[in-house]
């Protein structure tokens, strides 16, 4: 495993890392979850990605990671974990349960310290913008988290790329930097590219990618049909059947062929082309299994792309 540096900060990040958005849930076996993160440490990945709402149900994904740590990451062994956690989509009911208000990301943070028994985490990230807060109250929490001792950097995801900038500014005046940006990046999706990774190079700035497999479409599962333990089968999922067209089946078969004569699963390479780019720092890969772990982890054996493929792949994306 390849560590990257995270922008022009001080941290290294593993080229792959693991979130922790599903599978990891009070829902979820929990033998499962525990394989899942104790095989992704053995294979180098030292980075683990949370939020206070994943789960289900919320907050249930920080508590059983709570539980692993305890179970194996005692003493010293935390501090060879990188550990994030955000905030940001609603966490519970009331006025003070979502958005970017200083009441709602501190008194989070606090609460996910407390479900993963931790004294800090490594990066506290504003989850998404909030139009109806001065972007100067949001950050200045995050200020507060890395001066208190609470986390120690900050981040933001999902921010465009003029908020990005402004984001930037204030918290370099404030003196806490901004040192990553966490962004939903795919071959199928690619709205960065249009101006937020400029921004985030020329400050500095890594990038996390997550979604790098547009929730399962950039893999086999979808060629046949739709499986009924699917994401896509599933009404109240985050990926919905009217996504997967037949235009899109079409790009997922071509990419799939050409992963095919790479030697690659089209997770594989899906993955390998958002490692190519330097400006990513690492890519989140979620996990249902040890096994397909093991596949993501497998994009590594081959990150080269000719000037052939990478054009073939543009051709088909068009």
């Amino acid at each position: 495993m390849k560590y990257n540096r995270c922008g022009k900060s001080g941290l290294l990040l593993p080229q792959i890392s693991l979130g922790l958005w599903h599978n990891f849930g009070s829902v979820d076996s929990f033998e499962n979850a525990q394989s899942i993160a104790l095989k992704a440490f053995d294979q180098g990945i030292t980075h683990f990605d949370l939020a206070n709402n994943y789960g289900p149900v919320p907050g249930s994904a920080e508590e059983n990671f709570g539980k692993i740590i305890q179970n194996n990451f005692k003493g010293f062994l935390r501090d060879e974990l990188v550990i994030t956690t955000k905030a940001g989509f609603k966490m519970w009911e009331g006025p003070y349960g979502e958005w970017g208000s200083r009441k709602y990301l501190i008194s989070s943070l606090n609460q996910s310290l407390k479900r993963m028994n931790l004294e800090y985490v490594d990066i506290f990230y504003s989850h998404r913008p909030d139009p109806n807060t001065p972007i100067e109250e949001t950050m200045s929490a995050l200020d507060y988290a890395v001066r208190s001792g609470k986390a120690m950097y900050a981040g933001i995801s999902n921010y465009s790329a003029e908020e990005t900038e402004k984001a930037i500014a204030i918290l370099k005046e404030l003196g806490t930097p901004c040192i990553v940006h966490q962004a939903k990046y795919s071959m199928f999706e690619r709205w960065v590219e249009e101006r937020l990774l400029d921004v985030l190079q020329t400050n500095g700035l890594g990038c996390v990618a997550f979604s790098p497999l547009a929730q399962g479409l950039l893999t086999t599962k979808y060629l046949k049909g739709i499986p009924e333990n699917s994401r896509a089968a599933n009404p109240n999922g985050y990926l919905q059947s009217s996504e997967i067209t037949e235009d899109k089946l079409q790009k997922i078969s071509a990419l799939n062929n050409l992963a095919l004569e790479r030697s690659q699963t089209l997770a594989q390479m899906a993955i390998a082309w958002l490692l190519k780019k330097e400006i990513i720092t690492t890519v989140l890969v979620g996990a249902s299994s040890v096994n397909q772990l093991l596949d993501s982890i497998g994009s590594l054996k081959k990150l080269e792309f000719s000037s052939n493929e990478l054009q073939q792949i543009e051709d088909i994306l068009k």
